[in-house]
């Protein structure tokens, strides 16, 4: 049976590859497994059919063989757990790959999804110009903290693997804001993803649905 993701039918970020389909699809691509997608509206997110899919009404879904998975987290995790490209041999390697996915996920990404709500949900608060910079703040020390891991490594841990597909998914998320600009190390660390050809493949597919 084939995999079928969903993505927005008309993606908030209109194809800049912020939407976290893209993260599957990249680790689909990276894995060599053909799949189809199925595009969602945003009041078909919040209807039934969806939800039983994914309880949250959000995207992207997962469904392969009577299963049926939601969170982009999770599912390059099976993913990755389930075909070769994305985790090491070494169960050492392999399990701070597993490592480095959640942390991108739990440590780094929160703060960078609080500065987009400051932005865009609570911009027109009378306390926002305060809270902006607290926020940004935040995504500093975590950035600061990254960057002096990273180093000048190519990657996370030895070589490429889910967790840096995870990581640079995250980053990608704070590249608009210009904070991403202060860490060369992690721009460039961010650029070696993206220059990836199933990135490339990746970006191309959400791009060629979102684009104006």
């Amino acid at each position: 049976m084939s995999i079928v993701i969903t993505a927005f039918e008309k993606s908030p970020d209109g194809g800049m590859g912020l939407a976290r389909d893209t993260r599957v699809r990249w680790a689909l691509e990276e894995a060599g497994r053909p799949y189809d997608v199925r595009l969602v509206s945003f009041q078909a997110m919040k209807e039934p059919a969806h939800l039983a899919a994914h309880p949250f009404g959000q995207i992207p879904t997962y469904e392969e063989d009577g299963l049926c998975l939601f969170e982009s987290g999770a599912i390059v995790f099976h993913i990755a757990q389930r075909h070769g490209g994305l985790l090491p041999g070494d169960s050492h390697a392999r399990a701070r790959a597993v490592t480095w996915m959640f942390a991108a996920l739990s440590t780094v990404e929160p703060p960078i999804l609080d500065l987009s709500i400051a932005r865009f949900q609570e911009g027109d608060k009378p306390w926002a110009a305060e809270r902006m910079p607290l926020v940004a703040g935040r995504i500093r020390q975590r950035l600061d903290m990254l960057s002096r891991h990273l180093g000048d490594a190519e990657w996370l841990d030895g070589a490429f693997s889910a967790g840096d597909l995870m990581m640079v998914s995250v980053l990608l998320r704070a590249r608009p804001s210009g904070i991403l600009d202060g860490f060369p190390n992690l721009a460039a660390y961010v650029a070696r993803g993206e220059a990836r050809p199933a990135y490339q493949r990746a970006f191309a597919a959400q791009r060629a649905i979102n684009a104006p």
